[in-house]
Parts: C-alpha cells; structure tokens; sequence
C-alpha cells in the first residue's frame, strides 16, 4: 500500500488519487473491456482514400474533430492545476471534448477553484463539470451544480456514480438512498444538459433506463477493464483490515462492452459515451460500432499531462490516426458510416458481407 494522508481531506484525497494511479498498478486483476473479444470485418477494397476519411462529429452542438473525450481526472489541489491545463490546452489545439474531475474541493473550499480554471487556454472546447451524485444526499443541490458550471464555464454537468468506491473508503459517503428523485430535480432545472457517469464499474440496463427516465441527456458507461478505484483505495487504506475489503473487489463491475451494450438497449434514445479501459483508437472505433457516441480515455492521458502539452498532443494525434486507419479499413468514410461497420467475435467463424 501507499503511504497516504492520514487524516484525509478532499484536498489531500485528489492528491493520493493522482500519484497512486501514477505510481501503482491499479488496473483489474483479471476482468477486462471485453473489446479484445472484437474484431473488425476487414475490408480489402475500401473504395475510399484515406484522406477522405473523416473522424468529426457533433456533441451538444459543438462540433469535434474525432468522437474523443478526455474522461474526468482530477482538480482539487495544486497537482491538479498543470495536469488539467495540459489535458485542455491539447483539447483546444485538437478539438476534441474533455471532461474535469470532481469540483467538490472547490466547492468545499474556493481557492481550489484555479486547479480546474482552463477556459483560458481552452476556450472553445466542449467542456463538462462534474459532481459526485451522491452528494445530493449530503447538502448538495441545484445551487452547488450551478456553481459548479459556473465556476469552469462548462457545457454541461457530469453527476458521477462512484457506490463501490464510496463504500471501501474508510471516509466514504456511503448513503445513494432516494438519490434518483433528486438527480431527476437537477436534469429538470439545471439550464446545461446533465451526463451521468459511472467511474469504472458499469450501467446496467435498469440503471440506464432508470436515469434516462430521470431526465439525464447523456450516459458514460465507465465500465470495468480500465483503472480499479477499488484498488486505489486498496492503496489509500488506513489499515489492513481496510485494505483487505477494497482488494476483494479488484475485479468488480460489468465489463466496457457489457455496459455499452446495455446503456444503448436501455436508454436507446440517449447519446452514450464508452469509458473504461480503452486504450488506442481501435478500441475507440470498435466502440463507435457498438452504438457510442463519444469514447474516453483517462489513464494514458493523465501520464502523458504529468509530462507536457505536447505529450498530450501528441497521444491524441496517435489515438485519431488509429481511429482513422480502422475506418479506412472497414470501408467507412464517417463516424456515420463507421456504425454500420462489422464487428466479429474471436470465437466466431469468418463471416462475409452483404
């Protein structure tokens, strides 16, 4: 285990959160996205050129050079500053979306507000704030949303869904009672669309549905096979009592493809984004062709903006050109075309195309 803050802030726990995941291995044990299962129908004679292919689309009215979003990280403490302004000067320069980690610290304490300030050097980019749902159950309402959005000039609001995390911290809040009722409060009178997204363990169907109902306009699955936060935690625990109960869940939650499976059969009318554990543009584009909208990336690009803007650069470069390449391969032109494409199973027999 890491050596932690031994009596934990939401400062101190942003900065336990950025050096274990950049520090430890804190991916799953044994479960995985189950993208690796996937593979494209190869197309020999695309009937295209690769200059003709184009990786731009629409998200809530701004337009994205690639359907890539920078999945929320960090904020909250003076480590978080040039992480979150390298992620979002690259977002500017390349035009794709970003979201910011939790803003509670800076709602808690307001001279935290700079570690999440980047509109000044991303002031155009499709930008989305972020709470933890469940503190909608300890004080939080429409006015600590608001002054959420407001702080960062965001586009609209990411609530999170973190139950296994909250409930292996020794200092989590552990009550997500009646919290539909007042996620579907915000979505009805907060002016920016609001996202729901979980952080590494999945949707179901019924989850799906359920905050579709409740008014939510977007969903990012976040799903198994990335980053473990209950192996974070394992790291931050107190003691080995506490550690013990994080590590049991190592390989917890419904794998990636799962969970966009079930978002999409779910809430079929929402955008939905695909998160947790991918890792280059192949894995973007294959789920683009299961019914994604939006595809995130965290891990790779908190290491690449521990180093530099250009680091960032140049990953998102190296993410797009994959993406492109396995569109040009599968003979589909737009990200409209790419949902079309053939996705096979490993186990399965080659199968022609109609």
């Amino acid at each position: 285990m890491s050596k932690v803050t031994e009596t934990p802030t939401t400062e101190s726990r942003k900065v336990d959160h950025i050096l274990i995941n950049l520090e430890q291995d804190v991916q799953f044990p044994r479960l995985t996205t189950g993208l690796e299962t996937l593979r494209f129908l190869h197309q020999a004679l695309p009937e295209l050129s690769l200059r003709q292919v184009d990786t731009a689309t629409t998200m809530f009215g701004k337009r994205l050079s690639a359907p890539l979003l920078i999945s929320s990280m960090t904020g909250g403490t003076g480590l978080a500053r040039g992480i979150n302004r390298n992620l979002a000067a690259a977002a500017q320069r390349h035009r794709i979306a970003m979201g910011l980690g939790s803003q509670r610290a800076a709602i808690e304490d307001p001279t935290l507000e700079a570690s999440y300030a980047i509109r000044d050097v991303a002031p155009d980019i499709l930008l989305f704030a972020n709470i933890g749902a469940v503190q909608l159950n300890y004080g939080y309402g429409l006015a600590q949303c608001q002054r959420a959005v407001d702080m960062v000039g965001a586009d609209a609001l990411i609530l999170h869904f973190n139950a296994l995390q909250e409930a292996v911290q020794a200092e989590g809040d552990i009550d997500f009672s009646g919290l539909l009722r007042k996620v579907e409060r915000i979505c009805k009178k907060l002016p920016v669309p609001v996202i729901a997204k979980e952080v590494g363990w999945g949707f179901s169907r019924s989850a799906a549905r359920s905050l579709a109902n409740a008014g939510v306009s977007a969903l990012d699955v976040a799903g198994a096979g990335g980053t473990s936060w209950s192996e974070v935690e394992y790291h931050r625990a107190p003691n080995a009592l506490q550690a013990r109960v994080a590590r049991s869940f190592a390989d917890w939650g419904i794998p990636t493809v799962e969970s966009l499976r079930y978002a999409r059969a779910g809430a079929p009318e929402l955008p939905i984004f695909a998160s947790g554990g991918l890792r280059d543009g192949i894995d973007i584009a294959k789920c683009i062709a299961l019914g994604a909208d939006l595809a995130g990336l965290a891990s790779p690009l908190l290491r690449a903006a521990s180093e530099s803007v250009d680091a960032v650069g140049e990953l998102i470069r190296e993410l797009t050109a994959q993406l492109q390449i396995a569109m040009f391969c599968s003979a589909a032109r737009d990200i409209n075309s790419l949902r079309q494409a053939k996705l096979l199973s490993v186990e399965s027999p080659p199968q022609t195309r109609g």
